[in-house]
């Protein structure tokens, strides 16, 4: 008896050893680079955090053109890697075209909606975490002026700039919102200077709270920002540390959901494709509060944005998506 199961246990090991030695993750990032201390970096956390917890290696590659990034996504499929995770709406024709050719394999895009058997589309409701940062935005500010700098003039940045200036007219109706995009293509995500001359631009004409949707350009705001006295407001991952106590909050994106999900889902056998959207509610969005800002958040401040908070969730607040039909209230 003990022998048999003795050998059931060894049965088991072994299985559960071939079912890891199968899977072969592969991530692909959005231009900008891995160590962007924003979106990037929040996707290696969601691939590092798996691989600590599993022992289970990946592969991933930092794409410096569209080109490379489809070339990439077909070279890990081809190569046998599953689950491929591309992160940046920049992949969408690639994703189309590869796992077309790759049926059997699975493929996990973020930011955009590829409709295919075996892709999973995780898009957020990145307006709704603009809102809560734009509502702090706004009652932090002392001139009733605010900035927004974007990246690439997308309709996806768009939606976090029209996020923000409801939370901040939520906050002060009269107030004025500024907002400039670094540029319209690609490049735009890793344009530091270029930002940094626009949120200067911006604290010139009276903002004193500038808010980054940017990627990797967005250190430039953040600097700019903290070189002048005044508050940024970081994105994606938290950024509260780069400038503490001169980083109002962060509108924390969580691309590192979006990634351990995919490895681990398919590891367990669990994966599903389609679309997923993940806001408040769910947890995809927030803001950030620790050591570095909870100086600049006062009570009051904290009330209104966790009320608020709890109202994206009932549904008592709704904040208006841009892409639904590219406008903004005013």
């Amino acid at each position: 008896m003990k022998k048999t199961l003795l050998t059931l246990m060894a049965v088991a090991a072994m299985s559960a050893t071939a079912l890891a030695a199968e899977i072969k993750p592969a991530l692909v990032y959005g231009t900008g680079g891995k160590f962007d201390k924003s979106f990037n970096e929040a996707a290696f956390g969601g691939a590092e955090q798996f691989k600590k917890e599993t022992g289970v290696e990946y592969r991933d590659f930092e794409p410096t053109s569209d080109t490379q990034g489809e070339q990439a996504i077909r070279n890990f499929a081809s190569r046998g890697f599953n689950p491929v995770v591309a992160v940046s709406f920049a992949w969408t024709s690639a994703m189309e075209k590869v796992a077309a050719e790759f049926p059997d394999t699975k493929f996990v895009i973020v930011d955009s909606v590829v409709d295919l058997p075996n892709v999973r589309s995780v898009v957020y409701k990145e307006e709704e975490g603009s809102y809560l940062v734009g509502l702090l935005a706004g009652m932090a500010s002392q001139t009733g002026k605010v900035g927004f700098v974007g990246g690439m003039d997308i309709p996806l940045i768009r939606k976090f700039g029209c996020g923000y200036v409801q939370g901040v007219k939520a906050a002060k109706a009269d107030a004025t919102v500024f907002q400039n995009m670094v540029g319209t293509t690609g490049a735009a995500w890793n344009d530091p200077v270029r930002a940094g001359e626009l949120t200067k631009n911006q604290i010139d004409q009276g903002a004193d709270v500038v808010y980054a949707a940017a990627g990797a350009s967005g250190l430039g705001v953040l600097q700019t920002a903290a070189d002048n006295g005044k508050l940024g407001i970081g994105v994606d991952s938290n950024q509260n540390h780069l400038h503490p106590g001169k980083v109002l909050t962060s509108m924390v994106k969580r691309v590192d959901l979006a990634v351990y999900n995919a490895f681990k889902d398919t590891q367990d056998d669990k994966f599903t494709a389609g679309v997923e959207a993940l806001g408040v509610k769910e947890d995809g969005v927030t803001y950030a509060v620790d050591e570095n800002n909870k100086a600049l958040i006062t009570p009051e401040m904290s009330e209104a944005v966790e009320k608020a908070k709890a109202d994206i969730i009932a549904g008592t607040i709704k904040v208006h998506d841009y892409m639904s039909d590219n406008s903004c209230p005013k």
